[in-house]
């Protein structure tokens, strides 16, 4: 099933382990782009979706299981960015994706486009990072808090708008907020979140840094700079160890630039994919 957004961009699926892999795209044949949300879901990507389809590229703002539209439900197993990891795998491969592919990342999904190209699970021919989890930068307290079995898993849509209000900085409003949170009023959602929480480790991204380190991939980081979690000084230091890595910085936004910039960050986005 298939529905278009406001935007013009449109949500649809495919099936992967036999569940709803809901994800946006454009109707679009050019070469495709994978981006990859963490602890939000696709709608991060929305602002930049049509704007990459413009300028001829195949965007596809996957949710990941249990988490935004899509179907299943994440355990403490899956949820660990190698298990998640290789479920992007299998969906590129359901949608029949060979060849090199353009992967970007925002926060936790970050972690898993570093994985994707540290360990050639896929032919990754480009990865920009956009306020992405970066060596022990990660999990961010206000994620870690719900990491306690104890944590009160009624508490987490308040804890959920507190963190996206932060996060959109300057471009929060309540209807935006309100989209953000949409798929956490889904119990299902919830616990998929809370296992995601629960997964969080920073081994996951410091392991891969020795490979990242002899990678030759060119890559980019678009980071908010006012991000208190993810802070510009890793993507600093990310860009000075890791060879052929590029820093754009985002004044006045916080940790979903996307919302605070489009138009800058999708121009960066598509220079850098079509270079």
């Amino acid at each position: 099933m298939s529905e278009t957004t406001e935007t013009g961009v449109l949500r649809t699926s495919v099936q992967v382990d036999g569940e709803t892999a809901s994800y946006l795209t454009a109707e679009q044949d050019g070469p495709a782009v994978l981006l990859l949300h963490g602890t939000y879901w696709s709608r991060v990507w929305l602002p930049v979706v049509g704007r990459l389809a413009e300028a001829g590229l195949r965007p596809l703002a996957v949710d990941l299981p249990g988490l935004g539209r899509s179907g299943g439900e994440l355990t403490l197993e899956t949820a660990t960015v190698p298990a998640l990891a290789d479920w992007v795998v299998r969906f590129a491969s359901a949608l029949k994706i060979s060849g090199p592919i353009a992967v970007a990342g925002h926060d936790i999904g970050g972690a898993v486009a570093q994985h994707l190209l540290a360990h050639d699970r896929l032919e990754v021919s480009r990865l920009a990072l956009v306020n992405s989890v970066l060596y022990d930068s990660w999990p961010a307290p206000h994620v870690a808090r719900f990491r306690d079995p104890g944590a009160a898993a009624d508490e987490l849509l308040v804890a959920r708008r507190q963190a996206v209000t932060a996060a959109l900085a300057g471009a929060a409003t309540e209807q935006r907020i309100a989209d953000y949170l949409d798929p956490w009023t889904d119990p299902r959602v919830r616990r998929s979140w809370l296992a995601m929480a629960a997964a969080a480790e920073s081994r996951y991204t410091l392991e891969l840094v020795p490979a990242l380190q002899r990678s030759t991939t060119p890559k980019l980081l678009i980071w908010g700079e006012d991000d208190g979690f993810e802070k510009v000084e890793y993507a600093e230091k990310f860009a000075l160890e890791i060879p052929q890595t590029t820093l754009i910085r985002i004044p006045e936004a916080d940790h979903i630039p996307t919302e605070n910039a489009p138009g800058q960050i999708a121009r960066a986005l598509i220079d850098f994919f079509t270079a």
